[in-house]
């Protein structure tokens, strides 16, 4: 067996649930297998990547439109989740004032805005309404699709909701 240089192992860069560690006390957007998109503070965490989240959102978001609903303290087991991400805002760095005037100075863009989408705030019922036609649409294409693959011969994939 190959003996490896200690000094090497520092940058090696793992992604294990101990990285975490540095998102603790910070605002995180967690995307669970279901598609759920969920919006809060990391608390505490486990070995498993067993996430606590304190003043969580739940977003729901279908076309250009989102709405949020309040889901407080929320557990969120670790073999749920499919992506988490820290959610910064340039101001933080910056500050408002400083960073219109250094994006003015460099002639550039607020890269928040430029790679926003614009999504418009409705109601829950809106939201609901929307995202079931959304379902409705996306069984009706792959009834269409699965019935065409299975007259050409191929055989169909039922697990592809589960987005692990």
């Amino acid at each position: 067996m190959e003996n490896t240089d200690p000094s090497l192992l520092p940058s090696i860069i793992f992604t294990t649930a101990a990285q975490l560690v540095d998102c603790v006390d910070k605002k995180l957007l967690v995307v669970l297998r279901d598609g759920r998109k969920l919006i809060g503070i990391l608390r505490s965490f486990d070995q498993y990547a067993n996430l606590v989240l304190q003043e969580t959102i739940e977003r729901i978001i279908v076309e250009s439109m989102y709405s949020d609903i309040q889901r407080g303290v929320y557990i969120v087991r670790g073999e749920n989740v499919v992506l988490v991400g820290e959610i910064v805002s340039f101001t933080l760095f910056f500050g408002s004032v400083a960073f219109d005037l250094l994006l003015t100075y460099l002639n550039l863009k607020d890269p928040e805005k430029e790679n926003s989408i614009p999504l418009r705030e409705v109601s829950l019922d809106e939201i609901y309404a929307a995202q079931q036609d959304e379902i409705d649409n996306r069984r009706r294409r792959e009834l269409t699709k699965n019935s065409k693959l299975i007259d050409i011969g191929f055989s169909i994939d039922t697990q592809q909701e589960d987005m692990y």
